[in-house]
């Protein structure tokens, strides 16, 4: 398939709730290989876009092309099976388990094994998992039980879940959200080099500009569901009206 063709493609997205429009006429296509960030206030509609592009809500009029194929009305596992993966912005693990568990069970998932947890520990199911934390640097909290990690660490053991299903695009809301000042910077730089080096295209929710302006390749700037700005870091983050209108309600966010 031509890199010409946009890896994800939505035209027309329209969803109301009530008389709130969280999509009024999304068009955007996704590049192979980018780093696309979507900043705005909250309520603009950002999470709601993400929402129908996983399967989780489904627009009321518009469409949406994965690799030139639709997948409206398929469900969030098919959706996974495509080729999306996903994120959340409270981190989705299993806080019973240890990290090195959660991994396996996200390898399992994508091998499409449902067995009991202890025999994906054995020896080949363990490397691959270990493999994989090492990967994102997590290594030396693989025996720590999820619920006792900090917020940095959570962040990254989910998202490390959603790359263990070898997603082709990962779509992540707000990965640096409740995360501390000084771990921000290093835990993007993981993701960044970690997704780059498997060839995954993200777009990613973030309300940090400085994690904006270093590390995205373009930017799309939400506002009452639609998208009001779209082009490179350096010139939508020096347009006064997102200054005045979308960068000063997003820092106080």
């Amino acid at each position: 398939m031509s890199d010409a063709l946009p890896l994800l493609s939505a035209r027309g997205l329209r969803l109301a709730f009530g008389g709130v429009k969280a999509a009024d006429g999304i068009d955007l296509d996704v590049r192979h290989g980018e780093f696309l960030a979507i900043i705005g206030p909250n309520g603009a509609g950002k999470t709601t876009f993400i929402n129908m592009a996983t399967g989780y809500l489904r627009p009321q009029a518009g469409r949406i092309e994965f690799e030139g194929q639709p997948i409206l009305g398929l469900s969030p596992r098919a959706i996974v099976r495509r080729g999306i993966g996903r994120s959340f912005q409270l981190p989705q693990l299993f806080t019973e388990h240890t990290v090195l568990e959660n991994a396996a069970l996200a390898i399992a998932a994508r091998r499409g094994i449902w067995s009991p947890l202890a025999p994906l520990l054995r020896p080949r199911w363990r490397d691959e998992a270990m493999e994989l934390l090492d990967r994102f640097g997590l290594r030396g909290i693989a025996e720590s039980r999820a619920d006792s990690l900090n917020e940095g660490a959570r962040k990254l053991a989910d998202i490390a879940m959603a790359v263990a299903l070898e997603p082709s695009l990962l779509l992540m809301d707000e990965p640096t959200s409740g995360v501390a000042a000084a771990e921000k910077m290093l835990i993007v730089e993981t993701l960044v080099r970690v997704l780059r080096s498997t060839g995954v295209t993200a777009v990613f929710v973030e309300h940090d500009m400085d994690v904006v302006a270093r590390f995205a390749d373009r930017v799309a700037v939400w506002s009452q569901g639609r998208i009001a700005a779209l082009g490179p870091p350096a010139e939508v983050l020096a347009d006064p009206v997102v200054q005045r209108d979308v960068i000063g309600i997003a820092t106080h966010a």
